[in-house]
């Protein structure tokens, strides 16, 4: 009998969720928005909600916009870490086909493009993807998507509001 129960106590279930990066204040953590399909009892319907998510992430893995794996920790490692990341699926920019592995523009392929652009003729206009700079390359200096922003309706000397916006 008191086997059975320890074994009981000493499990605890790993769950998995996938979910969508966002800016995080935190130093050595993700902050992830995780849909989540609430049931109404009175529409018989199920609507969208997000749940925000504090995942550990020291290696610096997932930048803003990255969809994620994440895993639940076996035990809290802050009042709100309680999550770990495990990897990065889909990073944001360049979206690869999960079924073929080619890069997809809207909802065309690139080979595609490159094709066409060969059969009617190349145009000055047109983006070259091969030569685009990877995404994050200017981030801390004049790219500031991965910090947290809101907008300032205030002005207060006392609360400097360092991640703010001015109207």
């Amino acid at each position: 009998m008191a086997a059975k129960g320890a074994s009981k106590v000493g499990k605890t279930a790993l769950r998995y969720f996938l979910g969508t990066c966002v800016p995080s204040s935190k130093q050595n953590a993700a902050k992830v928005r995780v849909p989540q399909l609430q049931f109404d009892d009175y529409v018989h319907m199920y609507f969208k909600e997000n749940e925000f998510i504090y995942a550990h992430d020291p290696k610096k893995l997932c930048k803003t916009g990255d969809v994620i794996l994440i895993k639940t920790l076996p035990q809290k490692l802050t009042r709100l870490i309680t999550h770990e990341v495990v990897e990065v699926i889909y990073p944001l920019g360049d979206i690869v086909d999960p079924v073929t592995g080619k890069e997809i523009v809207g909802c065309r392929y690139r080979e595609d493009i490159e094709e066409i652009s060969k059969l009617y003729g190349k145009k000055d206009s047109t983006f070259d993807y091969s030569k685009a700079p990877r995404r994050g390359r200017l981030e801390g200096t004049r790219d500031f998507t991965h910090k947290k922003m809101y907008l300032k309706y205030y002005h207060n000397p006392d609360d400097p509001q360092p991640d703010s916006i001015p109207i």
